[in-house]
């Protein structure tokens, strides 16, 4: 009975098999909420969607890695003056470098990230007032941070929670005219699964 006991001690204090290490691909999807900041310098309030999120890391190092955010189109609704004047698609793809604290026996790993992101938009449509206008939005090249956490369920499974900033500019034109520069800078908030290769 005494080995027995101590063979059970031995394996609930044995370092977890769950790791983020060297070579390790981990992929996690889940819901992303995207709430731009619509600076009050803006003409235009750009409203927030959520849409499903998909990143795929590689890990470098036990601690450092490097990640591709993607996810289905978000379609946000414009406004101006309390009024809907236009509906808008993009999508925000983003590169980031990550440091992971702790180690590789570590059963959760906070990390933060930095990086650049690319948005283009597309499907631009005039609603009320501007409805047939021709309205277009510029891509945009900004910097982009982040936080987050993974905690593992099982040795390849774990649930992960992260925050993303994106630095998005874009000239916004009506019928060819240009009409202002909006300052969408949006935060990103993810929650879902995640799955070690």
């Amino acid at each position: 009975m005494k080995k027995v006991s101590l063979l059970v001690a031995a394996v609930l204090l044995a370092p977890s098999a769950f790791a983020h290490q060297a070579g390790d691909i981990l992929v996690r999807g889940g819901a992303v909420m995207v709430s731009p900041s619509n600076d009050s310098s803006n003409k235009l309030d750009v409203q927030s969607n959520t849409q499903l999120g998909l990143t795929f890391s590689y890990m470098l190092t036990d601690n450092w890695g490097v990640e591709l955010l993607a996810a289905t189109p978000f379609s946000h609704s414009v406004h101006s003056d309390g009024g809907e004047v236009a509906k808008v698609k993009h999508l925000p793809p983003s590169l980031m470098a990550q440091y992971y604290f702790g180690n590789a026996q570590s059963k959760v790993r906070p990390y933060v990230g930095a990086g650049i992101n690319y948005t283009f938009f597309f499907d631009e449509e005039g609603r009320n007032g501007l409805d047939g206008a021709n309205v277009e939005a510029d891509d945009s090249w900004g910097l982009a941070a982040q936080a987050g956490l993974d905690m593992a369920v099982t040795e390849n499974l774990f649930v992960n929670g992260s925050i993303w900033y994106m630095d998005i500019d874009t000239d916004v034109s009506v019928n060819g005219q240009f009409f202002e520069k909006t300052s969408i800078d949006p935060i990103g908030l993810m929650v879902g699964l995640g799955y070690r290769f």
